[in-house]
Parts: C-alpha cells; structure tokens; sequence
C-alpha cells in the first residue's frame, strides 16, 4: 500500500488494492533461485530448469523479442501468463533477425544487438550489457545484515500459508543511478527512494504517489529500460528499503519482464511502443484551447451564451467542453441529456459546429443505481457483480453522489449497450468525451469472464477507453478521448488529463512533475486543468497556471469554478495573450505532436529526455523542453521570482533576445504576462504569420519562421543529420512535412525550403544576418 501518515484522516475509497503478506521473523516461504540448467534453446532465446532455495523446480525463460530488448520470464511452466491477458493483452513481443543464443562454459549469452544477457547458471546470476560489453543492469545477489536476515526479494517468489503470493525480482542500483517513469506520478521526477504501487487510484489531487495513471515501465540514467508485463498490483521499492537496490513484487502467477536498450530515453521509448503501441495522434483541433462549463450546473442557454461571448471577445479556443450536468442530476452516468436543461441539443451542436466549435461531454463508465437506464442494465448482467451473485452497486464518488453500477467491459454485450448509449451523441454532432474515472473496480468484484476485480481493476481502464474510443472513431472519424485514467498501452488513447487538481501554486508545480513521469512513460499527450480544479484560484495563480497550460501539449481550462478568462477581469488580457502565444506557436506545437506520435518520445520533455548524460537534468522536474527546441519554466510559486536551469549549449531568451550560456542556472522575475521561455540559439521555430481564434480542420496558412540567435558566430549549432553549421527545422502539417535548412553563405545564411508549406519570411531573436529564403 501507499504510505498513509499517522494521526491524518485516511481517504476512502472503494477499490483500495488487497494487501500482501508480511513475512513474520524466522518463517520460511521464499524460495530464491540458486542453479539452473538448459533444456532447450534456439536462436533467439533459452528454456531453463532452475532449482530454488526451497527446493522448487521453476521453469525460467530468457528470450530476444526485438532489436535492443530481451525478455525474462519466471513461473511454475511454460504456459503460465499474467491473469490480466484474460481481459487484454498488452505486450507483443517482437523479433530480431539477429539474435545470437552461445553457450559456454557454464555460461549463456544472449545477443539482441544493442542490448546483451549474460546468465550464469550456477550459481544463478543474470546481467544485462549493452553491445560493448558495458554493463547495464544485473541482478542483486541478496543483502543480509548482521544477523543473517535477508533484506532484498532475489529472483524468485514468496508463498504464504501455502499458496504463492508473488515473484519477485532485485536489481543493483549504484549510488548515482537515476530512475523515471511509473505512470503519472506526481512526487519528485527521479523515483529513487519511492515505492510505486501500480494501482489506479482516485489520487485524490495530484500532489501524492496515489496516481490514476499507472505504468509498470521506468526508464534509467544508464541508458536502459524495465516493462513488467502484468496488469496486477505490481510494487516496485525504488532503493528506499535498500538504497543500492530496485525490487519488484509481482502479485501474479508469474513475472515477465522486458529489458530495454537506450542509450537515450527517446530510443528506450522507441523500442517500448514497438512492445505496446504508437501514441495515437489527436485531431488538429484538438490542440486549440479547451473551454469547460466547469463542474456546476450548466444549460443549453449558458453554453451558447459563453460561446457568443468567446468569439465576440476574441478568446482563441476550439472545443467546448460540457461536464456532468448536460446529463440528469442524480443519473450519471446514463448518457441522455437532461430534457429541461438541454431542449434542443442537436439544435445547439449545429449552432455550435456553424461557429467553428467541436463540443466535448463528459462520461464514465458508472451508472447510478437512480437511473432509469439501471434495472435494465442490471437485469441484462451489464454490471460487475459481488462474489454472491448480486449486482455490485459500489460508492464510486467516495459518498459525494448516489451509489453507481460498474459496466463490465468484459461482457461483450455489456459493451455494446455501452457504445449504443454513445452512437447518437456522436450523430447529433458531439466529438469527443471526456472519459473520467475507472479507478473504481474493487478488488472483490466479480467479472461476467470470470476475473477478479484484483486483476481486473488495472486494465478496466484499457477496456473502457478502447470501447468509447472505437465508437468516436466509427462515427467521428478519429479515436481521442479525454481520459483520467490509463494503464500499460494506454498511450493509444490520446488524450490524458491530470484529474482533480487542488488550486495552489504547490499543486501546479506536482501536476508538472505528473506530466513529465507520464511523458517518460510513453505518453506525450497530456494536459491538466488550467488554473487548478478545487476551489477558485486568485488572479495570478490564474494567469501563471493558464501560461504553463498554453505551453503544455494540450490545454484546457476547467474547475469547480468557472475558468472563464472574463470571470478574472483583472487580469483577462494576460491569460488571453497566452492562449494567443499558443495559437502563433501551432505550427511549431503540432510539428512536435506529429513526431511524438511518429516516435513515442514526449511532446514535453524532461529535460533528461535530451540531456540524459546530465545528472542535473533528471533532477531539474519543474521545467521542461516543449518539443526539441524551446524550454518552459512555469512560475509556480507565488514569490515570483525562481531559478531556471538551462542545459548545456547557448540559449536565447524569448522575450529579450539576450544569449545565455548553459550548464547552469539563471534567476529570472518575470511581470506577470510573461512566462520563463528560452530557446536553443540556433533554432528556426515556425509559427503562423496571422493566428486567428480557431486551429480547426484544415492546414495552416502562412507561416514565419522565427530565428534565434543566429548571428555572431556560433549561431547555427549542429544538429543530428546536419553538416557544420547547418541546421534543419521540419514543419508537419495534414498535407505532409515541409523541411527547412538554412546554411551559412557568405555573411548571411541561406534558407532552402522543401514542402508545402507556405512561408511568409523570417523574424531574428538576438544577433542576427540577413538571410535568403529559396522555396524547391
């Protein structure tokens, strides 16, 4: 379990994970492997027969399943697999042309091209090189203390009262390894010291390790990664019971687990989405600004009195977001609008669409036990049920709201009446939906396939979200969701947001550090919302949190207040002029998605994520790198005033011009319409020419390129794929990607343009040269 503090009231929740066993001193119950012997083998990995310390026979297989990555697998016999694969399957493992299986004298080699095991057979020992012979992983061989007593779980698995509770895997950790990833967790960005439970929490916030997103998958500072395939409670104690020491405990009815090569953070997530998916690239629209009605009762009359209101004061935003109450009060969540809030939907999606609005609903997948859509779906067997049979009707909002039926995603009809409930909506001209929850399965709910809600409860989420998002992409054309939840794969569902929020400086800052781990986790489509969810935040929390949204890979505006910019008259124009900043940088913002998309390296990006070799950059979490070249420092504290650390290189300031060297930090005070923002000296950064109030369907206009810093001698810096001082900028659009290279000539630079891109000129920040453009 998470941490819980002593003498603070524990939050309630329905779907909290069962406990496992804790061993009593002196019991037995481990049994660790000690030898191991091959019984088959071929060319791209080995069977092993390996004997435990408790005299157990287990069946070990390690295998290459793609170029750079090798899988281990632990458990009773060769069938043996995660029991979440009775719902989903989440791996695919891969092949490797390549691969090379040698013995040798008591030793086996495995090759995978970048990425090599070497197991030693007896005594048993695994460890992973990269393909130099540099280590990069092993195994721990167990810590004992002064009375003989174990202190690490070695390769292996515990039972208690004799049935096995969990396999178990220990790594050596060095002092200075540096460790990322784990979902959207929103404490400290390097793990080390922390135990990640992987287990959908309602996180209550995002300022805690409960997490609604969670990911069995780190990334490390030695250029490697760890995927744990299971969709059960898997914890992870990240060196905090022993600091030279990462252990795994799989709940499971065995451990299998992928070994990832880097070197780089962006390769490891490369190799990792050849295992899952590719992210799935969001509409273009979808990158506007979200406007929500905010979680309080709203009507047809106040949702087209806002939308008037946005485009009469020039507000820049796409999509209209309705939250709960389009449905009955006391319903949700049955998927019929409310007839005397709402007269005319289909009436008011038209009107909407007419003025270049796309018009999200909210949902989930619990349905009250008040609404007239329950005795049917109940009847019908659509909802989980009890071990007795009956139907289970759980407190999924923790007493804030009628008790709810759970829709079982693993009945097959129970997701069909699901997407019907969805199919008219979507006809009536809604776009997309915002798919909260799905935390909430308890662990002793039963499954129509006969699951746990132990083994269930993780992946539900994958279930719900691929249901909703197949029915948006039958009738709309594209899958994106807005989801609160996620679990291993579900980078396929773009796009995540960060759940509820409080409103403070301090809980901005801890949904930046989510954002960062869920990037590093394969998940570059993300947002938050803009001004906190609880409570009302004050003016300049407002604009500052509105900023780090505008620069986020997708921003939304929403809370228990409204977050309208006219409702903070004060300060409307700086929180206006960031959206505006938004809808200039779209070229450059939707160029950064389309590769993310293409690679599965985040659109926001730790700055480890490029600078891996720097310890300062995983340890850098309240800043990051928007795309490649452009670095964000949101203000989040109320002070004003806070350092900023710029990796190595020279980079120039946004609103000033002026060169900075890196490897280093600077203090900056910016006013309050200004957020810290930095680039790469040397970048050619495309915005549009003419921003307008909409991003829409089409492609964009004329775009300018913005040119910083490259005059006065070292302003071109070399890029991969470049020659001295050249420097390419690719700009994506719906009608493909347009390359730009700009090459020193003469005192100028040369500026070659490749594509259909329509570019209008050039605009210098810092030190510049004239320059020649030529369109081939």
């Amino acid at each position: 379990m998470p941490y819980r503090p002593p003498l603070v009231a524990h939050e309630y929740f329905v779907a909290d994970p069962p406990e496992l066993p804790v061993r009593s001193h002196g019991e037995g119950g481990l049994s660790a492997l000690i030898s191991a012997e091959p019984v088959a083998s071929d060319a791209a990995g080995v069977i092993l027969k390996a004997v435990t310390s408790a005299e157990e026979t287990l069946l070990v297989q390690v295998g290459v399943a793609g170029e750079g990555v090798i899988r281990v697998r632990l458990g009773q016999d060769a069938d043996a697999r995660t029991r979440s694969a009775a719902a989903i399957s989440m791996v695919t493992p891969g092949e490797f042309a390549g691969a090379r299986v040698e013995s040798r004298d008591g030793t086996i080699v495995l090759d995978a091209g970048s990425l090599r095991a070497e197991i030693t057979l007896a005594p048993w020992h695994l460890r992973f090189t990269d393909a130099s012979g540099a280590p990069l992983l092993e195994q721990d061989r167990g810590h004992t203390d002064i009375s003989g007593r174990l202190r690490t779980l070695p390769f292996g698995r515990s039972s208690a009262d004799g049935a096995v509770v969990g396999y178990h895997e220990s790594f050596v950790a060095p002092a200075d390894e540096a460790f990322g990833g784990f979902g959207e967790s929103f404490t400290r960005l390097d793990k080390r010291g922390q135990r990640p439970v992987m287990w959908n929490f309602d996180a209550f916030g995002a300022e805690s390790q409960r997490a609604y997103k969670n990911i069995p998958f780190y990334l490390s500072s030695r250029g490697y990664g760890v995927l744990v395939d299971s969709g059960t409670p898997v914890e992870f104690d990240v060196c905090q019971s022993t600091h030279s020491c990462v252990q795994i405990v799989v709940p499971d009815d065995l451990i299998d687990y992928y070994v990832i090569a880097g070197p780089t953070p962006p390769e490891v997530l490369g190799r990792y989405d050849l295992l899952t998916c590719r992210p799935l690239l969001p509409p273009k629209w979808a990158f506007g600004t979200w406007i929500s009605s905010g979680f309080f009762v709203d009507t047809q009359e106040r949702v087209m009195a806002r939308a008037r209101r946005i485009r009469e004061r020039g507000i820049p935003c796409d999509v209209l977001h309705l939250d709960t109450y389009w449905q009955t009060d006391g319903h949700w969540s049955d998927m019929r609008w409310d007839a005397e809030g709402f007269p005319d939907p289909a009436g008011m999606l038209a009107e909407l669409d007419a003025m270049g609005f796309k018009v999200c609903l909210w949902m989930n997948p619990y349905v009250s036990h008040l609404s007239p859509a329950f005795p049917q779906a109940a009847e019908s067997g659509y909802f989980l049920k009890k071990p007795d049979g009956e139907v289970y009707v759980a407190d999924c909002w923790h007493g804030s709201y009628p008790a709810c039926g759970i829709v079982d995603f693993t009945n097959p009809a129970a997701t069909e009446w699901f997407k019907g409930l969805l199919r008219p909506l979507l006809e009536q001209g809604v776009q997309v939906f915002k798919t909260d929850f799905a935390e909430g399965v308890p662990h002793d709910a039963v499954a129509a396939n006969g699951m746990s809600g132990t083994d269930l409860h993780n992946v539900y989420t994958l279930l719900f979200n691929d249901a909703v998002s197949e029915v948006t992409r039958e009738i709309a054309g594209h899958g994106m969701v807005w989801a609160r939840s996620s679990f291993l794969g579900g980078q396929r569902h773009s796009a995540q947001w960060s759940g509820d929020t409080y409103t403070s400086y301090a809980a901005m800052g801890s949904t930046l550090r989510g954002g960062l781990a869920h990037g590093m986790s394969g998940v570059p489509f993300w947002s938050h919302d803009a001004g906190g969810f609880t409570g009302r935040p004050t003016d300049d929390l407002y604009v500052r949190w509105t900023q780090f949204g505008a620069l986020s890979p997708l921003l939304r505006l929403h809370g228990t207040t409204s977050r309208e910019p006219w409702e903070f008259p004060e300060v409307e124009a700086e929180a206006v002029e960031a959206l505006r900043l938004r809808y200039r940088l779209m070229p450059y913002i939707y160029t950064a998605a389309v590769e993310a998309a293409r690679t599965g390296a985040p659109m926001m990006r730790a700055l480890c994520v490029d600078h891996p070799d720097d310890p300062v950059a995983w340890q850098a979490d309240l800043q990051y790198l928007l795309g490649r070249d452009l670095l964000v420092a949101p203000m989040t504290s109320p002070e004003q005033v806070r350092k900023v650390y710029l990796p190595q290189g020279e980079w120039v300031d946004h609103w000033t011009g002026e060169i900075l060297p890196g490897g280093r930090y600077v203090t900056v005070a910016p006013p309050l319409d200004r957020i810290p923002l930095f680039a790469r000296r040397g970048a050619i950064v495309p915005v549009l020419a003419d921003p307008g109030g909409t991003v829409g369907d089409g492609t964009f206009g004329e775009i300018t390129l913005v040119a910083y810093g490259v005059g006065g001698g070292s302003g071109l810096y070399t890029g991969p794929g470049s020659g001295a001082g050249e420097r390419s900028t690719v700009v994506s659009d719906l009608d493909g990607d347009t390359t730009i290279t700009a090459v020193p000539e003469g005192e100028g630079l040369r500026m070659t343009v490749s594509g259909s891109a329509r570019i209008a000129g050039v605009e210098l920040v810092g030190p510049g040269v004239p320059i020649v453009i030529t369109t081939i």
